[in-house]
């Protein structure tokens, strides 16, 4: 019996153009024996233009449902996932060569972490690729807090990139999946994952961040003062908890 990783990607209409590249990117991912993959492909809505521009692959699970927002999106993709490891991909990005392996073979290195990120380089709209303009940690495991900590001293800054998560079924379902926000749910799910398990992570680049006037960070909204400070507050109250609630366990 393999084991599986499972590939959740959320959709909104203007970056359903980009799946073609984010399965290939997927499909030349050479994974350790006994390991398969599947990309579960959500649309934030029922247009049905999703599924119209997915590969004949059956390893490509296609779904849409009621528009709720990109966490609502990961959520129902991860509810009909098999993979015993989740793995972020959004629709505008793509995996580097070996970034599954190196990200299974991490988890099965270290079985006392729970998730894994990654280092980044960011694809401009030329085709360049230039790191992501923020300084890497050290390669190597995350200790619990670590992440929270640095989120609270840097203007909730995270010191890793959230779109590289790599998180295990069980603790992503214990956490409740991502957030129920309109914006800031992976930084909500890494941050609520960094204090409750170690996390570990990996020096050599494993996403393409594709910069593009369309992404859902570009927009004006994204940065308004207000509801982003809220949306920050909040999920730093929620891992503050889980923090204080992981210390009680430990006692």
């Amino acid at each position: 019996m393999k084991h599986r990783i499972s590939i959740i990607t959320p959709v909104h209409a203007p970056s359903i153009r980009y799946l073609s590249d984010a399965y290939e990117s997927l499909r030349s991912q050479e994974l350790p024996e006994g390991w398969e993959w599947e990309w579960l492909v959500q649309e934030d809505g029922r247009s049905g233009d999703v599924t119209s521009v997915l590969p004949a692959d059956p390893r490509v699970v296609g779904g849409s449902g009621k528009a709720g927002g990109p966490a609502v999106a990961r959520n129902m993709a991860v509810a009909r996932s098999r993979g015993v490891l989740l793995r972020v991909l959004d629709a505008d990005d793509q995996l580097t060569p070996g970034a599954l392996s190196r990200e299974i073979e991490t988890m099965r290195a270290h079985p006392e972490v729970g998730w894994t990120t990654s280092s980044v380089l960011d694809l401009m709209p030329d085709g360049s690729k230039i790191g992501w303009q923020h300084a890497d940690p050290a390669a190597g495991k995350l200790q619990r807090s670590e992440v929270l900590s640095y989120f609270k001293s840097n203007n909730y800054r995270l010191p890793v990139h959230p779109a590289t998560l790599c998180i295990r079924r069980e603790l992503a379902f214990a956490l409740g999946g991502w957030m129920a926000l309109p914006g800031g749910e992976d930084t909500g799910l890494l941050l609520a994952a960094s204090v409750v398990a170690d996390g570990y992570f990996i020096g050599e680049p494993g996403l393409l961040y594709r910069k593009h006037p369309d992404q859902i960070t570009a927009q004006a909204e994204w940065t308004a003062t207000t509801d982003w400070q809220l949306r920050m507050q909040f999920i730093e109250s929620r891992a503050a908890a889980l923090q204080a609630l992981s210390c009680l366990r430990d006692i």
